[in-house]
């Protein structure tokens, strides 16, 4: 496995610095946000790819501080009822592709997005329960009129350009938000559609990670290292839906944490397990959004955990059996 973290939560630092600073802490990859909701801070694939000697100084950089490239994201909603919106997701999707083909990477992180429940729709139309029937035929409405067709296309486009994996963050507001949805996905657009397999949108749905891991297997094509707090007294009152703002910690149902902050280390090594036994030996990439932490705290105690429970070496063997 390789650590990594994800470049975005240091956008206040110049890109050498950033990587200087990681390097320093043992980091191994970064992920970069080019496009979508992460934005551009150290990368605009549209603007890299109109000037190549940007991609090479990138390169060194890297090469410099002894970092891979563990994947490009550009979380987004393709698929955004409003036509404009749209059409700027699609197209830091497309230019994320073309940038990870100029840069030799194999892996787009994204959002599978969620459209509106109707074509008369402005905005996005989340569905959680089936009853009564018109949330049936939203579903069936988003699926497969918009959802199936836009992504089989991409598919197209991303084998046209020699990407392997379309790493699809399971995250409540799209359509895509737990395995069961994933794997929908995946089985009508093809093998290039996986997860990136972010325990902490699964944590407060009640998914089991390690379940959800074996359940996965060969369908996981990346890993965020981020936790979830579940508060116990306010979900027994209110339950886990939970529209409060991220803010308002002492109140909500559930906050995003760092690394080991959620769950104890046992919980971690036995998701670290699971992703072994499941074959997925990728990176482990670090996702900062704990907001009873700084940066550099949060990050320290995630890098810190993670060390322990991750797998750096092949097992070698069981040279008992």
């Amino acid at each position: 496995m390789t650590l990594s973290v994800f470049a975005v939560l240091l956008q206040d630092r110049p890109f050498e610095e950033a990587c200087q600073y990681l390097a320093s802490k043992g980091v191994q990859a970064v992920e970069i946000g080019c496009g979508g909701f992460p934005g551009k801070a150290h990368c605009d694939a549209k603007d890299f790819l109109a000037h190549p000697e940007k991609i090479e100084k990138m390169l060194e950089t890297l090469n410099k501080y002894n970092l891979k490239i563990a994947a490009l994201s550009t979380h987004g909603n393709a698929v955004h009822p409003n036509k404009e919106i749209a059409k700027q997701f699609h197209e830091d999707f497309e230019n994320a592709v073309l940038l990870a083909e100029k840069m030799g990477v194999d892996t787009v992180v994204t959002f599978s997005g969620c459209p509106g429940g109707s074509p008369e729709d402005k905005t996005p139309n989340w569905v959680t329960c089936p009853w009564p029937d018109d949330f049936t035929e939203i579903l069936n409405y988003q699926w497969n009129e918009v959802l199936i067709p836009y992504w089989k296309k991409e598919v197209e486009f991303v084998r046209a350009h020699g990407i392997k994996k379309i790493a699809f963050e399971m995250h409540p507001g799209f359509c895509v938000y737990n395995p069961e949805t994933m794997m929908k996905l995946r089985n009508a657009v093809g093998p290039e559609i996986g997860a990136n397999f972010d325990p902490s949108h699964l944590f407060w749905q009640g998914i089991d990670p390690v379940a959800a891991i074996r359940y996965l297997g060969d369908a996981i094509f990346f890993f965020h290292a981020k936790d979830t707090k579940v508060d116990e007294i306010n979900t027994k009152v209110n339950g886990v839906l939970d529209t409060k703002h991220y803010g308002d910690e002492i109140h909500r149902s559930w906050i995003f944490r760092s690394v080991g902050c959620g769950h104890d280390e046992q919980t971690w090594k036995d998701m670290m397990s699971a992703l072994r036994m499941v074959g997925y030996d990728g990176m482990i990439s670090i996702e900062h959004e704990d907001s009873l932490m700084s940066v550099p705290e949060g990050l320290g105690k995630a890098i810190d955990m993670l060390k322990r429970v991750m797998m750096f070496e092949n097992n070698g063997g069981m040279w008992w059996a």
